[in-house]
């Protein structure tokens, strides 16, 4: 394989295989104009977007997840029906100092403050999306309106823009829609190529550790007559 060659499907620039060939070869081989760092990031945002999409061909039977870019923002949409009251739920997602043990991706959650309904929550975590991550650090209000939702909006942080929140609605059968869209702008410009999958693997991935931990706690909950209907 030419050298120049190797080095384009390479994403930090090494070379994939050995380059053989002897001097002849060597003297004949054809021109290949450079490759931008760019150019290599969107080669494999291109394998990272096909792979992405493969996977969420198969999503979990009641979970799903859309992700639309919206300028430099990313409007993501994730939702699930739940075997769980609402109260279960709510006390889930209020859990706000204990997230980062079943959130993928959030490595710390903490109230700085409480004012009635309003609360000042500190997060840390990131963003993963094969090669590439992203570090997020944000601090954000959250307004609760229980057994219903929270809403959450940026004070600030490395993101630009953050503004959304969690939405549950019961169902005649005793489980519950549980719902989270938000717009999400991180403050470093990114390709919408990596921006999208990047913000939507995030979310699902965060969405489904929630739906998972409120499955848990619903073996636990002391009327376990919803989870068996």
């Amino acid at each position: 394989m030419n050298r120049d060659l190797a080095e384009t499907l390479s994403p930090y620039g090494m070379t994939a295989c050995a380059w053989v060939g002897d001097r002849a070869a060597r003297a004949a081989k054809p021109t290949i104009r450079s490759v931008s760092m760019f150019d290599r990031l969107r080669l494999f945002g291109l394998l990272a977007l096909g792979a992405i999409g493969t996977a969420y061909a198969r999503p979990a039977a009641d979970i799903s997840v859309i992700a639309t870019a919206r300028d430099a923002a990313v409007e993501v949409t994730a939702h699930a029906v739940v075997r769980a009251p609402p109260e279960l739920i709510w006390q889930t997602l209020t859990d706000y100092d204990h997230l980062a043990r079943f959130v993928p991706g959030m490595v710390s959650s903490r109230v700085l403050s409480r004012h009635g309904a309003q609360l000042v929550v500190e997060q840390r975590g990131g963003a993963r999306l094969w090669f590439f991550s992203y570090p997020i650090r944000v601090v954000v209000t959250s307004y609760e309106r229980p057994y219903q939702g929270i809403e959450v909006h940026l004070v600030q942080g490395n993101l630009r823009r953050l503004d959304g929140g969690y939405r549950i609605e019961p169902r005649p059968d005793g489980g519950c829609d549980l719902t989270w869209t938000g717009l999400i702008e991180p403050d470093t410009p990114l390709p919408e190529f990596i921006r999208t999958p990047l913000l939507r693997r995030t979310i699902s991935d965060q969405f489904a550790g929630m739906v998972r931990e409120i499955e848990r706690r619903a073996d636990q909950w002391p009327d376990r007559s919803v989870s068996s209907q």
